[in-house]
């Protein structure tokens, strides 16, 4: 059980320092207009692992063009990918993405910015949450000795 608390710990850990990503990315972003320029179909799903889903259905990437305030149009593939597609090719998007380092860009949507801290954070604060009720209820109580 120490184990299952340890390892929620540890994810609900990451799913704070990704919030606290999301968070610093935000304060310093800027906007621009974007349009969805094609639809990327992958089935690696970058690496990431989705679990047993029980099927191995590609999923849709967005990828976006955006033109950032006094400089050159860019193209993005945004990291988080679904099937149905959230996008449709052609589709008008509100982009973020930093001023010193436009290809560090975002659709500025809930999936791109808050679905890995609240997976990671929501996953850990369960496994921990379980544990430590687990321990808890099993810990022996001293006995107190009657004469």
């Amino acid at each position: 059980m120490f184990g299952l608390i340890g390892g929620g710990t540890l994810f609900f850990l990451i799913g704070l320092a990704l919030a606290g990503e999301s968070v610093s990315f935000l304060t310093s972003a800027e906007r621009a207009h974007g349009t969805v320029v094609a639809l990327e179909w992958r089935k690696d799903h970058d690496g990431a692992s989705r679990g047993n889903r029980g099927d191995d259905e590609p999923m849709a990437y967005p990828v976006v063009e955006f033109t950032p305030a006094g400089g050159t149009r860019r193209t993005f593939r945004d990291s988080t990918g679904s099937n149905p597609p959230a996008y449709y090719k052609g589709e008008r998007v509100e982009v973020l993405y930093r001023s010193r380092s436009p290809q560090d860009a975002r659709i500025d949507g809930f999936a791109s910015l808050w679905l890995m801290p609240l997976t990671f954070g929501g996953l850990g604060s369960v496994l921990a949450g379980v544990g430590t009720v687990v321990v808890l209820k099993t810990r022996r109580r001293p006995q107190t000795v009657r004469q």
